[in-house]
């Protein structure tokens, strides 16, 4: 094992494990595996929540999520979980946050382990108020639903998560939702302990602080921030805290790849940690490509596919189309005629949706044999900004519609699209979904709102895409990635320019409609909503 300056310890290590019930006093011994167990390597990708990471230096600007999905649709990226152990106020959140501060890359979530304590009894509130409960012992928490939570985070799927209010010792009605992470940092006094957290944990960190101090900090924290009384915290320390560490948390420390002593005055090791994390993501990226290539070659003369459906070309529908195709038509007629096509566009999607047969009474007294909507709910979900200009035409045929957004937009570097920002129905996945784009050229943006959509657990089956117009490749690509979703248009276009603009084309739909020209941003950095990115549980 190498010494490293300001280290205790560091060496790389794997994923060990070890479980605990949750009752009697067992020895850790007996639960802990070999040392010398071989690494298991895992990583993925994810994120959600506000865009701005305010530390006590600096403001970072959270930038967008890029493809974590291959051309297949399949996830090809898992986030690089860190775990970080240490005892009670070791200074594990101030280490976490300096990590975050110092990677400086986007969709990072630190997850606590403090959210996931269990519901208690009206008996052990009891004991709670006495300051007679142990918060401490691995059988307060929640670990089944901790380890569900890690692994669909660890996967890039979006997750609830509880809120616990340390004044009432019991989990606020409104749980937090949180979506996916590059890296993910997972912090709690008992992080450790358990195999399989171990397992979904790419690096293990232990924060080890002198006792006095995090005495000290305890002190501070729980009479402060929580409204203990001092008597009643140096209670709990003697009874509970103190014997907790010595028993379950301090021989974890052997678990860890690395140990930070001083915990996040530590500089030297917190930059020994953010350059190995920047290598092992750079490995990913490298192993993994998303290749637009791939996607503009795939299909080359296949026929299209059975999943998409054209509105009918009637004459009504080719004269829309060529007022709107236009490019002499003022943006008030190309609003006008616009909203016309998307009307029928919508009508026409509808009737994709299942239906069972009822029968009702008129008012004449008469039965009618007609059909009603089977599923439980619909949900429209634009891709901004210009699927936003179709939200008018769903809310116009369906009454009780709920609304969602995603903004996605091109890195003009990479040329991937990147996840912007995201709000959707906290039950979207029990709806239907009509998912509103107004041109698909490649096919890249719409993948990645489909994507969105199943990691927030729609079934893909449930999914309507819905596009005034779109070039064979984005039916092809999409249709190939996503086989179950249905997908529906009003003209299909045969080719891209250089550009990727779909020929011959519309425009650019958004510019045309919003009145804006292809070089101004039509966002405001300083009132636009703030994307999903970064979240702090």
């Amino acid at each position: 094992m190498s010494t490293l300056p300001g280290y205790t310890g560091a060496r790389i290590s794997g994923c060990w494990s070890l479980r605990t019930d949750g009752g009697g006093e067992e020895s850790l011994d007996r639960l802990l595996p070999p040392v010398n167990t071989s690494r298991r390597k895992s990583s993925t990708l994810g994120k959600t929540e506000p865009p701005l990471l305010r530390t006590g230096t600096r403001t970072i600007y959270i930038a967008g999520r890029p493809p974590w999905y291959n051309e297949h649709g399949a996830q090809f990226k898992e986030a690089f979980v860190i775990g970080l152990c240490g005892g009670s106020a070791s200074g594990k959140t101030t280490v976490a946050n300096k990590i975050i501060e110092a990677l400086d890359v986007p969709w990072v979530v630190l997850l606590s382990m403090d959210s996931f304590y269990k519901v208690l009894s009206p008996e052990e509130q009891a004991l709670a108020a006495n300051n007679d409960y142990n918060f401490d012992h691995p059988g307060a928490f929640d670990f089944e639903l901790l380890v569900t939570t890690l692994r669909k985070l660890k996967q890039g799927k979006s997750v609830k998560i509880p809120v616990y209010d340390f004044t009432t010792h019991g989990r606020q009605k409104d749980w937090k939702n949180v979506y996916g992470a590059s890296v993910i940092i997972f912090e709690g006094i008992l992080s450790f302990a358990d195999k399989e957290l171990l397992q979904l944990m790419d690096m293990k960190i232990f924060v080890d602080t002198d006792s006095d101090i995090r005495l000290v900090r305890r002190l501070r924290r729980d009479i402060t921030e929580r409204g203990r009384d001092i008597e009643g915290v140096i209670k709990q320390y003697n009874k509970f805290v103190k014997p907790a560490f010595e028993q379950y948390i301090e021989p974890t420390m052997r678990l860890a790849d690395i140990v930070v002593p001083r915990g996040g005055g530590n500089m030297v090791a917190i930059d020994l940690i953010v350059q190995h994390v920047h290598s092992q993501l750079e490995e990913v990226s490298a192993n993994v490509s998303w290749d637009m290539a791939l996607l503009a070659t795939a299909h080359q003369s296949q026929p299209l596919p059975q999943t998409l459906s054209v509105l009918e070309s009637t004459p009504q529908v080719r004269g829309l189309h060529t007022i709107i195709r236009n490019k002499d038509t003022s943006r008030d007629e190309f609003i006008f005629y616009s909203k016309r096509l998307m009307r029928l566009l919508i009508e026409h999607a509808l009737s994709f949706l299942p239906s069972k047969a009822c029968t009702i009474q008129t008012p004449q007294g008469q039965q009618y044999k007609g059909r009603r909507f089977s599923g439980k709910g619909i949900t429209g979900v634009s891709v901004l900004r210009a699927g936003e200009t179709m939200e008018p035409a769903l809310r116009a045929v369906w009454k009780d519609v709920r609304i969602g957004k995603i903004l996605i937009q091109t890195n003009l570097d990479s040329g991937e699209p990147e996840l912007h920002y995201l709000r959707l129905p906290r039950d979207i996945s029990e709806d239907h979904v009509i998912l509103m784009d107004s041109t698909v050229s490649t096919g890249a943006a719409a993948m990645m709102a489909v994507r969105v959509l199943l990691d927030h657990d729609v079934q893909e089956d449930k999914i309507v895409l819905v596009s005034l117009l779109m070039a064979e490749l984005g039916v092809h690509s999409v249709a190939y990635a996503f086989p179950r979703v249905k997908i529906i248009t009003t003209a299909v276009d045969k080719s891209l320019d250089d550009l990727l603009h779909v020929i011959p084309g519309i425009g650019d739909f958004g510019d045309r409609y919003f009145g804006t020209d292809g070089s101004s941003s039509w966002i405001d950095e300083e009132h636009q909503e703030p994307h999903s990115c970064s979240s702090e549980v």
